[in-house]
């Protein structure tokens, strides 16, 4: 093991020495005896010893090793599938017993031994995918973000065999019984991934965490995927199965704050050796530790992490969650800019990108601090993307405006291309938006169940076709009026009703046109790909804009009243003929206009048709 790279916070491979390694060793002149190799590092401990199944969970000593900071022993005849942990004697005299972590793998919760896990074992089947994916810049990304436990559920059933309510698996403790494995969910979820239109998955959290509410946000096993759902070649399998679809896949990746169980990282040889000592900055508002990332050693732990997902389980990118949390001190930016947190965050991107050239990295990122996805050899922050949280409170903001009122908030929908060309943006409507009282996307549309629906469609159409890459929470997509629940699956019985079965219908057909028209991604970052036509319709709420690449153009045009207009004229150059790509009033999504009237024409540039309530179009030039 490299201990300057390691001290220095430079490694990113720390996880091939540290934690449990199925190994060989020679005993003797030829006899080799196969067990396991534990190493741990917990250099204010006054010693270690490892406990599991092939000791009866009596104490293996551990030696310490390198500097003497580290505790390592191999135990022979060890196998993979063992359960251990590390019982860590601290220096006042007390012992706690701590899950490895380095660890490849740990039990359901509430319990919290480790288990070993054999790395080597899989094989992947997507050379091909590996070889062509791209951050895709330039072309469409276009994400479904996904909550594996909630995304389908198995049906539960009593005691006389009688499906259970999700209400009654909730109250009965029952929900682990509801999840499929990432080896049964992993044909579905790519099927109806790649039928709805969609290029990429993003999962929350799929590391090991002790709380289903935390929804994987406060992990303890960095290292480890989690056993709801199956184990880590299991979760391969599922991985390379969507790369065989052509589908790519992304994990929400946690580098602020940590679960504070005791069996984790808090406090792990008796002192705070992954967090602040200081309880002012060591606790975030979330009930978690905040790490310390100016000890090369943590950095080392969180490059590692993420490395490891995207060496050993082909992820093509990480969404990083909370990076306020990083650019300033609590993410408070009147307490200024934490200047190690920002230079680990740099450093970990810039070499990720040096090992994984094509992944896409992501930051949730709510403030307007300067680069974050810039290149960090200009002093940026080194992502691809930045969720735009302006973008998304401007529009639902509007969205829930009432309609007659709409033309006093006209200028939400237009500041956000202010500033768009500052960042590489991507435009979320995610989990966050559907939990904790918010109501969901379709909830928030002002009026009443009818109105809702048109103006779902309507907002949609203006994400898709505003630059920016996209990304859409499951059961957004059905116009599930529920907020999402980590204990239930979605609602997909809605699709049995019309009004959400042709919300599906237009979502999906949204979907494919901008995955379809290159005009709709390409110039994303290039003000040549936007163009107001008409921003000024303050009382009518109507918007007029084009995208375009090269000689390649889309009009999109929206009514966000509540107003139908007849023969609506605008002025498009001296075209006389526009295809209709797709109306989200159409007689198929729900609407009253006939889906075969496809062209409008036009005279001299001047073009005349009618606007439906709540409605977006999207139109091309004809030659």
């Amino acid at each position: 093991m490299d201990i300057y790279e390691f001290y220095s916070g430079r490694s990113f491979d720390a996880y091939r020495e540290l934690g449990a390694h199925v190994k060989k060793e020679v005993a003797g002149k030829k006899t080799v005896v196969s067990g396991v190799e534990f190493v741990t590092y917990a250099p204010n401990a006054l010693g270690v010893n490892v406990i599991g199944e092939f000791n009866d969970w009596n104490e293996t000593v551990m030696e310490r090793c390198y500097d003497g900071s580290f505790f390592k022993v191999f135990v022979p005849e060890v196998r993979p599938g063992m359960m251990y942990k590390y019982k860590i004697y601290h220096r006042d005299g007390s012992s706690m017993e701590h899950c490895d972590p380095y660890g490849f793998g740990m039990e359901l919760r509430p319990a919290f031994a480790s288990i070993i896990r054999d790395m080597d074992t899989y094989r992947f089947h997507d050379v091909k995918w590996m070889k062509n994916r791209s951050v895709c810049q330039g072309s469409p990304l276009n994400i479904y973000e996904v909550h594996l436990g909630s995304w389908r559920t198995k049906p539960v059933f009593d005691e006389q065999g009688n499906p259970l309510t999700p209400e009654e698996i909730a109250e009965s403790n029952r929900v682990a019984e509801s999840w499929y494995t990432y080896k049964e969910i992993a044909p579905m979820l790519a099927e109806y991934v790649k039928e709805q239109g969609y290029n990429y998955v993003e999962f929350m959290p799929l590391s090991e965490h002790p709380s289903d509410q935390s929804w994987g946000y406060q992990n303890t096993g960095f290292f480890s995927p989690t056993s709801r759902y199956g184990t880590a070649d299991d979760l391969k399998e599922m991985i390379d199965i969507l790369h065989q679809h052509n589908i790519g896949t992304i994990l929400d990746f946690v580098p602020v704050h940590f679960a504070l169980d005791g069996y984790g990282l808090a406090r792990y040889d008796g002192t705070a050796l992954y967090e602040y000592p200081s309880n002012d900055v060591g606790y975030s508002e979330w009930g978690s530790m905040n790490f310390i990332h100016s000890k090369g050693e943590v950095r080392s732990f969180l490059q590692s992490a993420a490395n490891y997902w995207l060496s050993e389980y082909h992820f093509d990118g990480l969404r990083m969650d909370a990076i306020s949390r990083i650019i300033y001190w609590m993410g408070d930016e009147s307490r200024g800019v934490n200047d190690r947190a920002v230079d680990f965050i740099r450093n970990m991107n810039q070499g990720l990108k040096d090992r994984h050239p094509s992944i896409i990295l992501c930051a949730e990122d709510s403030t307007d601090f300067k680069g974050t996805t810039k290149e960090t050899k200009y002093g940026g922050l080194g992502f691809d993307y930045k969720w735009d949280m302006g973008w998304m409170n401007d529009t639902l903001n509007f969205f829930r405006t009432l309609p007659f009122v709409r033309g006093e908030h006209y200028h939400d929908l237009t500041f956000s291309m202010m500033y768009n060309y500052n960042e590489r943006y991507l435009l979320p409507l995610s989990h966050d938006e559907v939990v904790h009282g918010k109501a969901t996307i379709i909830q928030k549309m002002a009026g009443m169940y009818e109105e809702k629906f048109p103006q779902a469609k309507a907002l949609y159409a203006y994400m898709y076709a505003h630059p920016g890459k996209k990304l859409n929470f499951m059961g957004n997509e059905i116009g599930q009026f529920r907020e999402w629940d980590e204990k239930r699956g979605q609602d997909w019985d809605l699709l049995k009703y019309p009004n959400h079965d042709s919300f599906h219908q237009y979502m999906k057909a949204l979907n494919k046109i901008y995955m379809k028209e290159p005009a709709l991604s390409a110039w994303d970052d290039d003000p040549n790909g936007f163009a107001w036509i008409l921003c000024g319709k303050e009382n009518d709420v109507v918007y007029i804009f084009q995208r375009e690449v090269n000689e390649d153009k889309v009009i999109v045009v929206l009514n966000l009243s509540g107003l139908i207009y007849k023969n609506y004229h605008f002025n498009y150059g001296n075209g006389d003929t526009m295809k209709v790509l797709i109306n989200s009033d159409w007689n198929k999504f729900g609407g009253s206009t006939k889906d075969t009237e496809k062209t409008i024409k036009g005279v001299n540039g001047d073009f005349g048709f009618d606007l439906p309530a709540f409605s977006g179009i999207y139109l091309k030039p004809v030659d």
